[in-house]
Formats: structure tokens, sequence, C-alpha cells
């Protein structure tokens, strides 16, 4: 039960550098559980709660390619997108804080539908914050007063879905005052739910369609082997024959030899291999890109 992890007002020494910096920081944060250690970088997710099976997806692919990297998510354990990212982020094995728009007595706790999830992110390592009183429930006013600390506490805002007008967008606006980056993902211009994310492209903001694309953001580092295994991993079983059998440089004859495939077969690996940038041709020669 959540009885298990007690709440406490956060001593302001425990505090996020990040939430201190911005203009009207909380007065007093109460926590269950413990925030992930400071190596994590926060990377906040919010998104409609009419959702498309396009944003659960994209949602559940981003945050999944993040796993084994220090990336802690923020989100507002609310319906959507919300919920779909703290899902994401525990099958990831990713710590994630939870910010409702609520006290954080189990009896206010909102929604109560989430509560199952809130007791996964404690028992996960992860956390739930809030400014109110323990027994404060959630009004119309407190949402958009909690996404304040959630972009306060992030690096970054990635925005998955979102109608034109939205209270995701606040975050996304409030994001942009505080310096932190916006990032969003692409959708249909015949969706409702993509409608936010077109008008922050337009205004500047970071097209991702990759856990890599939200690593660099981000600032992280990934090698050379991370994004070869990566890049493997993607690839069709034709495909994944080709490049384990590219040991060194060979011609596409020596290929059709070795593999004992008919040309339309191989040619047909090699051109996908190369829109995907896996593999090089120069001078008759197949190689490892």
């Amino acid at each position: 039960m959540l009885d298990d992890y007690p709440i406490s007002e956060l001593a302001k020494e425990s505090w996020p550098k990040e939430l201190l910096e911005i203009p009207q920081p909380p007065e007093t944060l109460y926590i269950r559980g413990k925030l992930p250690a400071p190596e994590f970088v926060r990377l906040c997710v919010v998104g409609s709660r009419k959702y498309t099976p396009y944003g659960r997806e994209a949602c559940e692919k981003l945050i999944g390619e993040l796993r084994g990297h220090p990336v802690c998510i923020v989100s507002g354990l609310a319906l959507g997108i919300d919920r779909i990212a703290h899902e994401a982020a525990l099958k990831a094995g990713l710590p994630t804080i939870a910010v409702p728009g609520s006290g954080l007595d189990i009896e206010v706790i909102y929604p109560k539908s989430n509560l199952g999830l809130a007791k996964d992110i404690l028992k996960h390592g992860g956390c739930l914050l809030s400014e109110l009183p323990p027994k404060e429930k959630a009004t119309t006013w407190t949402f958009p007063q909690r996404n304040r600390i959630m972009a306060g506490l992030s690096r970054a805002v990635l925005i998955i879905e979102a109608e034109q007008k939205s209270g995701t967008l606040i975050t996304s606006r409030l994001a942009t005052e505080y310096n932190r980056d916006v990032l969003t993902v692409p959708g249909s211009i015949f969706s409702e739910t993509s409608k936010g994310p077109l008008m922050l492209l337009r205004l500047g903001a970071t097209p991702v369609s990759s856990g890599e694309d939200i690593l660099e953001a981000l600032g992280i580092k990934t090698t050379a082997e991370e994004k070869q295994e990566k890049l493997f991993d993607d690839l069709g079983e034709d495909e994944k024959s080709v490049c384990q059998n590219i040991h060194t440089p060979l011609s596409r004859d020596e290929l059709i030899a070795v593999l004992e495939w008919p040309p339309s077969r191989l040619n047909m690996a090699l051109t996908l291999l190369e829109l995907k940038g896996a593999i090089k041709e120069s001078t008759g020669k197949v190689f490892l890109a």
C-alpha cells in the first residue's frame, strides 16, 4: 500500500537545484518515496488524455529506447499519455517522478484509478511530489500550478500529443520560459491531437523520432557500439545475415557466394541496409558503416 511510503516534507537542501532556479518556486515540497540519484537527467513527458494509438506507440517506443541510460521520466500521474509515460519508464527500468495535481494523501490522490500505478512508481525507486498540503484535493487551478514544477524539475519537456488548446501546452510554454528544451513528436496533419505538436514545431520545438534524438537533446552521449547495437536491432533477418557476413569488405559477387542467395535477394537487402546507414559501398566493395 501507499502507506508503506509515508509522506514527508522534503528539506530544501535536497530539492533538485533546477527547481530552485525558476520564478516563483514552491514554498514547500511534500514527497512519498525517494528522489532518484542526482546523476539521472530528468525528462518531462506529457501529452493528451485523449491519446491515439499512434501517440501511445510513440510514447512507449521513445521511452523504451532510453533503457540503460541515466534518464528519469517526470510526468503528472494523469490519465492518458502521462500514465503511459510512467508505465513505459517502469518497463524500461527507468526511475520516474509523478507530480499529481493534488496532495499526496491516499484519500485525495487524483485520479483514483492510478493509485496502483503510484504504488508501482514507489516500489521501483521513484517518488510522488506535490507542493500541496497532503489532504488538499485536486481542482481546476492545481493542475496548471503543478505543471510549473514538472517543467522546472526537468532538463527538457517532451510533448507526445496535444490538442491546440490544451493544458499540456501550458507545460511547454513554462519550459520555454524556464529555458528548457521543448521536444515534440510530429504527427498526422489530420489528427486533432497533432495540432499542438505542429504549432510547437512552427515555434521552434525540436522534432524527435527516436530515443537517440532525445539523448542528444539531453546532452547524454552514446557510444559507437551502442549506436551500432541499436541499428542492428532494427534490421530485418536478411539484413542481419548480410551484416554478420561482412567481416571484411566484400564484393557483391563474394556476398552472393557466401550467402548462397540469388542476386535479387541480396540487392534488396543491400538497398535497405544502405538506406538505413548500416553499410557503404565503394570501389566495388561493401563494408559496414
